[in-house]
C-alpha cells in the first residue's frame, strides 16, 4: 500500500495551528488606513520622497539588477561610494555591503569561524546569528542573556587558539541594549573578537542615530566587527559589514554568502544611500524614534507580563500565551492597527508577546490609538 508522503506534513501543520504556532502570509494593500507599528521602518523613510527618487534613479541609470556576484559585475561605482558613506557615519575603517543582513550574519561568522575558533553566542541573538554560528564549523557556547559574566565564565577553560564572542546590539525582540563595553572588555582579555549585530539600533540608538557601538566608544577598537541592515532604519533592503580593513578584505575572499551571491540591486543601494543622507541632514530622527518607543512601552505596560524599558524602537506585550498572542494580534488588526506577533520558534516557550515597533514620525494622535486598540483587544 503506498504510503502519503505528505501526511506527516498535514499532521504537523495542524498541530502547529492548535498550538498557535502555525504562520500565514498576509498581504498588505499599497494603501489603507491601517497604523502599521509591525514593520521595521523606524524612521518612516521607506516612503520617504527623497528615497524612493534615489531609488528610482539608481534603477534608471545602472538597472534592474546587478547583474551577477559582487566579484563579476555585481560591484557598481554607487556600491563601492555608499559603502564608503556608510563607514564614514559609523566611524568605521570599511563597510562592505550584501545581500541581506541574514547574509552579512552567515558571510562574517562562517568566514571568522571553524574549528580553531570557539564561538560564545548569546541565548537571544537572532536566528541569523544562530543559523551562522551553526554552519561556521566551531564549538559553540551559549550564555544567558545580556551577561557579561557568563561570557567570561564560557571563555575559561576554552581550548581553541580563537574566540569570537557574538552579541545582537539591540535584541529584536526584547528591545533592551546589550552590555557592549563589558563584552568588550571580556572579549579583549581572551583576545577574541566581538561581533555586534546593529540591526535594530543603526539609525536609532546613539547621537545621530550613529548606533550602539558608537555610543559605546568601541567603533574605532579594530577587535569589533559590526555587522547592519539596510531594510530597517534606512527603509531599503540589504544589508553591510563594518569592521577593519583586514576584515573586510577576508570577507571579499573568502565569505560564501558573498562570493557566491549576486550583488545587491542598484536601485536598493540608492535607496538606502539617500536614506543615509537623511539621517545626516536630520539626525533628531533618532531621538524622535526612541521619544516614541518610550511613549508606547508606557501605554502598553499596562498589558505586558513584564516590564520593559526600550533601549531603540522595539517595544514587545509580553502575553505569554501563543494562542492569545494570536487572537490580540487580529483583534488589533480589525481595529485598524497592525502589529507584530511573535510566537515559538522566534521566542521560547511562554513568552509570545505582540512585538510593536515605534517610528519617528507617530503623532500623539497615533500614540493614543495604539492605546484605545490596546485597551480593547487585550482586555
Amino acid at each position: 500500500m503506498a504510503v502519503d508522503p505528505l501526511t506527516r506534513l498535514r499532521e504537523s501543520l495542524a498541530a502547529r495551528e492548535a498550538a498557535g504556532l502555525r504562520r500565514w502570509l498576509r498581504p498588505r494593500p499599497a494603501e489603507d488606513a491601517v497604523l502599521d507599528l509591525a514593520s521595521n521602518d523606524y524612521l518612516g523613510l521607506a516612503r520617504d520622497k527623497r528615497v524612493i527618487d534615489a531609488s528610482v534613479a539608481a534603477l534608471l541609470r545602472w538597472g534592474a539588477g546587478s547583474t551577477g556576484s559582487r566579484l563579476v559585475t555585481g560591484t557598481t561605482q554607487l556600491h563601492q561610494d555608499f559603502e564608503q558613506e556608510l563607514a564614514e557615519f559609523a566611524g568605521a575603517p570599511a563597510a562592505l555591503c550584501f545581500s541581506s543582513g541574514y547574509l552579512a550574519n552567515l558571510g562574517v561568522l562562517t568566514a571568522l569561524g571553524g574549528p580553531d575558533v570557539t564561538i560564545v553566542s548569546d541565548a537571544t541573538n537572532h536566528a541569523s546569528l544562530i543559523d551562522a554560528c551553526r554552519l561556521s564549523g566551531s564549538p559553540i557556547r551559549v550564555v544567558s542573556h545580556a551577561d557579561p559574566l557568563a561570557v567570561r565564565a564560557a571563555l575559561t577553560g576554552v581550548e581553541t587558539e580563537h574566540v569570537l564572542v557574538v552579541t545582537d546590539a539591540v535584541f529584536s525582540v526584547d528591545g533592551d541594549l546589550a552590555p557592549l563595553r563589558e563584552l568588550h572588555a571580556e572579549t579583549r582579555a581572551r583576545g577574541g573578537l566581538l561581533v555586534v549585530d546593529e540591526a535594530h539600533s543603526l539609525g536609532v540608538v546613539g547621537d545621530g542615530g550613529t548606533g550602539a557601538v558608537v555610543a559605546a566608544g568601541l567603533a574605532a577598537e579594530p577587535d569589533v566587527i559590526r555587522t547592519v541592515t539596510l531594510s530597517k532604519s534606512l527603509g531599503a533592503q540589504g544589508g553591510a559589514v563594518l569592521g577593519a580593513v583586514e576584515v573586510i578584505d577576508l570577507l571579499i575572499s573568502t565569505a560564501r554568502s558573498f562570493i557566491f551571491d549576486t550583488g545587491l540591486a542598484p536601485a536598493s543601494v540608492g535607496a538606502a544611500q539617500a536614506a543615509l543622507q537623511v539621517l545626516r541632514e536630520e539626525p533628531s530622527l533618532a531621538a524622535s524614534a526612541r521619544a516614541n518607543a518610550t511613549a508606547l512601552a508606557a501605554i502598553t505596560g499596562v498589558h505586558s507580563l513584564e516590564r520593559v524599558n526600550p533601549a531603540a524602537a522595539v517595544v514587545p506585550v509580553f502575553l505569554g500565551n501563543s494562542l492569545r498572542a494570536v487572537a490580540a494580534a487580529q483583534r488589533c488588526l480589525e481595529a485598524g492597527l497592525r502589529v507584530g506577533c511573535f510566537r515559538p520558534p522566534s521566542v521560547p516557550p511562554g513568552r509570545a508577546c505582540l512585538r510593536i515597533t515605534a517610528r519617528a514620525d507617530l503623532t500623539e494622535e497615533d500614540l493614543q490609538r495604539v492605546g484605545t486598540v490596546l485597551d480593547g483587544a487585550l482586555r
